[in-house]
């Protein structure tokens, strides 16, 4: 995700020719450092890797996540999860170092990022990051090193991604208010994305309840993430009117800012997910009734899937639209991954709460329209740090 400054071929530079060779050279023999296109040209730096780059490790963690919670069995799924786990494990590893080297030696762009309205939303990254690697974690690398560990790690992971997300949602908005200068047509879904982060903590948290010594610790925990949800139910809704009414307004986002538009998909399928674990954690721990429980659930589940898939027809429309126009690829892409892997979580909690079939294949349809679009794009993401384009400054 991010800017058009981020995408393949966004940044152009435009310089003298060279002098002509003399007619008996070798044009093998010519210094490419004396060539001003090649001398001049911007090398790829830490400086251009923004917070948006947590977006990778996002998208990869939940693709562990969701392939591991299906309501089908799927032949040599598991060991491919296992596998994507690991993938996020060391993506979330590279991504924290380059960023640390980003602020250590750039802190005059780290500043401007969060000064930037464009870019600062895009800091709520991180705290989703830390607390989708964790989950996965716990859902599918304890398979690998074992449940202690796993827990463990998911609880200091869910730990900081849960206060960061708390930093992000009340810190961003309040620049946003205080220091960024907004016009009408700069509402943009990446907005959510601050917002959106105490949520992730809501759907992740419930799955540590049972792994903590009963009594009062599994109550604080489950009214904790109970209040996540609400503080990002709350910041959610007063987030959309303001995305809507700019595309009602003001036509479609730029082409490379389209894909951004599965972002909204993101609070709605992780609040699903959300009320689903909650669930299972209160019949678990609270002594509610599990009917009750499974009901609320349901309750709330339901029409908001139906609001998410709906959401899903638009922006699908509206993305082949840019896509016919020529919309070149950027890290906004990534749009493309969580957003859809939270509505696969949510789609197989109703599943897992009703026994309808039809939810469970729900899941797995929308579950490959995630490995689809994971592959895609982190196959562009790879060619375009090979070329050195998407780290260009």
């Amino acid at each position: 995700m991010g800017d058009a400054a981020a995408g393949e071929g966004a940044f152009m530079v435009t310089a003298a020719p060279a002098p002509p060779l003399p007619a008996d050279a070798d044009p093998g023999d010519a210094d490419p450092a004396a060539d001003p296109a090649v001398r001049d040209r911007p090398r790829p730096s830490v400086r251009g890797l923004g917070p948006n780059w947590y977006a990778t490790v996002m998208g990869t963690a939940i693709v562990a996540t969701a392939g591991a919670g299906l309501p089908v069995d799927v032949p040599g799924l598991p060991g491919v999860c296992r596998m994507v786990w690991g993938l996020s494990v060391l993506l979330l590893g590279a991504v924290l170092a380059a960023r640390a080297a980003h602020w250590a030696r750039h802190r005059d762009r780290a500043r401007a990022d969060l000064l930037d309205p464009a870019v600062a939303p895009f800091h709520g990254c991180l705290p989703m990051a830390l607390s989708a690697v964790g989950a996965a974690t716990l859902s599918v690398g304890a398979e690998v090193i074992g449940v202690r560990a796993a827990v463990a790690v998911d609880a200091t992971l869910w730990t900081a991604g849960t206060l960061l997300a708390l930093l992000t949602a009340a810190g961003i908005p309040a620049l946003m208010v205080l220091r960024h200068r907004i016009g009408p047509r700069d509402a943009s879904p990446v907005w959510l994305l601050p917002v959106v982060a105490p949520m992730v903590s809501a759907a992740t948290g419930p799955a540590l309840v049972p792994h903590l010594p009963p009594g009062q610790g599994r109550e604080a925990l489950l009214l904790g993430c109970l209040a996540l949800a609400g503080v990002s139910l709350l910041g959610t809704f007063l987030m959309l009117p303001l995305i809507f009414d700019r595309l009602v307004r003001h036509g479609p986002l730029p082409a490379v800012l389209t894909p951004a538009l599965f972002l909204v998909l993101g609070p709605l399928g992780q609040s699903t997910t959300a009320a689903g674990g909650l669930a299972d954690a209160a019949a678990y721990t609270a002594g509610v009734p599990e009917a009750a429980a499974r009901f609320a659930s349901v309750a709330y589940g339901v029409p908001v899937m139906g609001f998410a898939l709906l959401w899903l027809a638009s922006a699908v429309a509206l993305v082949v639209r840019a896509a016919r126009g020529g919309m070149p690829f950027a890290m906004t892409w990534w749009g493309f991954t969580f957003p859809v892997g939270t509505c696969v979580t949510g789609a197989a909690a109703l599943s897992r709460h009703t026994g309808l079939h039809a939810l469970g294949w729900l899941a797995v349809a929308l579950y490959g329209a995630l490995v689809a679009a994971w592959t895609l794009v982190a196959a562009r993401t790879a060619l375009g740090l090979a070329r050195g384009t998407l780290l260009t400054p």
